[in-house]
């Protein structure tokens, strides 16, 4: 079947046991060039802390490249299990994982070794996976589970750590812990009423659920949860700086007011170009003023419309150094839009600023251009977004 190929939202959430300074769980998601494909890769290495980290690490790496590789996964399987530092008090090497191989306008495999089943929901319904066995002549103790689904728009693929599956466990409101079946349950809850949720926000509200089923909030174990959410892209535009000939002011305005998506304007010359040539009107909203960011503004068709190069770098330093998000600052809601988005188209005007070639303002105010082009870098790396940067 011929088809466009879908956008895979990937995003996930975990705790650290109570106790520790690191997760022994770790995911792991790469896009590779020019193929149309995500692979990821969630591990749990045995126990918690530092050992455990270090165990689901070599795997979730190992398995990533091998995957890319197409090596075959048997083989694949057994170099992992080798590599893999056996502990010292219980004799094993020893990580679960889940590795699926995504097609985007195809079929997606899944690769799970001792960790919860994860689970296709499809119309607010769990879709059943057909899953086959297969066994190392190595490594006898160890079953392979091997499944593939043709992805539909609107479908989630959900993978669990066990910190998830067993929260709770041996506590008298949850003795067996909250179990696969309750994770399911909670999950169609959430699609249901919510059809749109995107990967982080679901990711997060599992993980939020699962601290409610252990005593006392705390966790018990690392717990991860990765979504994959199958869809048709979610398009945003961002306009930043005037034309460089002021005699394209009138095409500068008609991409934004033709873009069907949403639409951000970072800078008050950009803006009022916008609304000069669109013949609408700019308000500006003197509550919105935030420490180191001047107040918003308020036009027809506009999503956000922020100061410029202060905006973009606040919006980059969070990407760079995940930075604490501030609900009610631009930088941060303009960080809100481009999570929520999948296929961001940058139009910068090329005009200089003659304000920001002073050399008395900070450091970090530099040419709007390398801005947005670390911005398209970062959110390409890092959350694998589809970007496309034009020059005016």
């Amino acid at each position: 079947m011929n088809r466009e190929p879908l956008f895979l939202e990937v995003d996930f959430d975990q705790r650290r046991k109570e106790g520790e300074y690191i997760c022994g769980d770790s995911f792991l998601t790469r896009k590779t060039p020019g193929e149309n494909r995500v692979v990821s890769v969630l591990s749990d290495g045995l126990g918690s802390g530092v050992k455990a980290n270090i165990l689901s690490s070599m795997t979730a790496t190992m398995a990533l490249r091998f995957v890319e590789e197409n090596m075959e996964f048997l083989h694949s399987a057994e170099i992992m299990m080798d590599a893999l530092p056996v502990c010292r008090v219980r004799q094993i090497s020893y990580a679960t994982f889940t590795i699926v191989d995504s097609m985007l306008h195809g079929w997606t495999k899944i690769i799970e070794m001792d960790s919860p089943e994860c689970f296709l929901v499809r119309n607010g319904d769990i879709v059943p996976l057909r899953r086959r066995s297969i066994s190392s002549s190595r490594w006898k103790d160890r079953t392979i589970r091997l499944s593939e689904a043709y992805t539909l728009p609107q479908d989630r693929l959900i993978l669990l750590s066990d910190g998830v599956t067993q929260a709770g466990m041996g506590s008298r409101a949850h003795p067996l812990g909250w179990r696969d079946s309750g994770v399911r349950e909670f999950v169609l809850r959430v699609v249901r009423s919510s059809p749109g949720i995107s990967a982080r926000q679901l990711s997060h509200r599992v993980v939020e659920e699962t601290l409610l089923h252990e005593p006392h909030g705390k966790p018990g174990d690392d717990m991860t949860c990765a979504v994959m959410f199958f869809r048709s892209p979610r398009e945003l535009l961002i306009l930043s700086g005037p034309p460089f000939d002021a005699r394209r002011d009138a095409e500068f305005a008609e991409i934004f007011d033709h873009f069907n998506g949403k639409r951000v304007i970072c800078g008050g010359t950009t803006a009022d170009i916008v609304a000069r040539e669109l013949k609408r009107t700019i308000s500006m909203d003197l509550r919105s003023a935030r420490k180191g960011y001047p107040p918003e503004s308020r036009m027809e068709g506009a999503d956000l419309v922020t100061e410029g190069i202060l905006t973009l770098t606040g919006t980059c330093r969070i990407l760079e150094h995940m930075q604490e998000v501030r609900p009610d600052d631009p930088a941060s809601r303009l960080y809100e839009l481009l999570m929520e988005s999948d296929r961001i188209t940058f139009v910068v005007g090329t005009r200089i600023n003659e304000a920001h070639q002073d050399p008395s303002l900070p450091v970090e105010l530099e040419i709007r251009r390398n801005i947005v082009r670390n911005l398209a870098r970062l959110l390409e790396e890092r959350h694998l977004k589809e970007t496309s940067v034009s020059y005016i």
